[in-house]
């Protein structure tokens, strides 16, 4: 199956596409415009919400509603169908300048909600970013789990939760770690080099892990998905027509379609572009279900 565009999204920096198997639905994210979107897998249509700050990741919030990573932190977001939303501040982030946000995230397989900061202009070459971790009842500002990143990416958790990953898009660094990750404690340590993504195609961007452990890595500015096996191996390459894809999710009634959203540059204004869309392609392997966040820890 060659990639189907199934949403002419036109987002800028569409981003944390998340499969909610309920509702037959896939939800995800324009950055720049503080949207949050949903198109059903049913019916084909699209709706979209306007959140109050740039909106980079979201996981589901067992109380309904989402954990939302924005500009200065964690929210609650509530979307209606009126097109409404109401947003609910959670937990500050201290943020070492003003000109930040939050960027990719997702929850760890316990329920933890991870997700790294940058400057907004990735121009500057600002090692300022940080890795946060947001667990219920913490108020903040929140202090950084790690720091000294340019853009944090590529956040993921291996099936069994004990491996986390991380990357660092910028073309400067174009690299991904693996830790070890405590499941009880959510500390990361033991840091290395998992894959050296300047030996390939494309710059990291966002990830997803399958049902086997593979990590699948979207290659923003090459167009392609790249799967590595748990030692790094590359394993193979999907192609999507668009050059920037940014980050991947499993879906579909069986977790065996891949949905990649992607960047449309300002620069582009080719009315028959398809860059900033949303995608749909067979990966030949199943995921696993997006973990909610969970409110008891």
């Amino acid at each position: 199956m060659q990639a189907e565009m199934i949403v002419d999204a036109r987002n800028a920096v569409g981003e944390s596409p998340v499969w909610v198997a309920e509702e037959n639905a896939l939800y995800w994210v324009d950055i720049p415009a503080g949207g949050l979107q949903r198109w059903s897998a049913e019916r084909g249509h699209v709706e979209s919400w306007r959140t109050p700050e740039m909106l980079a990741c979201i996981a589901r919030h067992p109380d309904g509603g989402w954990v939302a990573g924005m500009e200065s932190g964690f929210f609650h977001l509530h979307a209606h169908n009126d097109g409404s939303l109401d947003s609910e501040p959670l937990a500050a982030v201290d943020h070492i300048r003003p000109d930040m946000r939050l960027n990719d995230g997702r929850c760890d397989r316990q329920g933890r909600f991870w997700a790294g900061s940058m400057v907004l202009d990735m121009g500057a070459n600002a090692d300022d970013g940080a890795l946060y971790r947001y667990s219920a009842g913490q108020q903040g500002p929140l202090a950084p789990r790690m720091s000294g990143f340019i853009v944090p990416n590529g956040l993921a958790f291996s099936p069994d939760g004990r491996t986390m990953y991380l990357s660092d898009s910028h073309p400067q660094i174009q690299q991904i770690w693996a830790f070890d990750y405590d499941i009880d404690s959510g500390a990361p340590t033991n840091r290395r080099v998992f894959v050296d993504m300047r030996k390939f195609c494309g710059r990291p961007d966002g990830a997803a892990v399958d049902a086997e452990g593979c990590y699948w890595i979207c290659a923003n500015d090459a167009g392609l998905i790249h799967r590595f096996t748990p030692d790094g191996r590359l394993d193979r390459s999907l192609a999507v027509p668009v050059t920037k894809p940014t980050m991947c999710a499993f879906g579909g009634s069986r977790l065996d379609t891949l949905f990649v959203t992607s960047i449309r540059p300002g620069n582009d204004r080719d009315p028959q572009s398809l860059a900033g869309g949303v995608f749909a392609l067979d990966p030949g392997v199943k995921g696993l279900p997006e973990p909610l966040f969970n409110d008891l820890f």
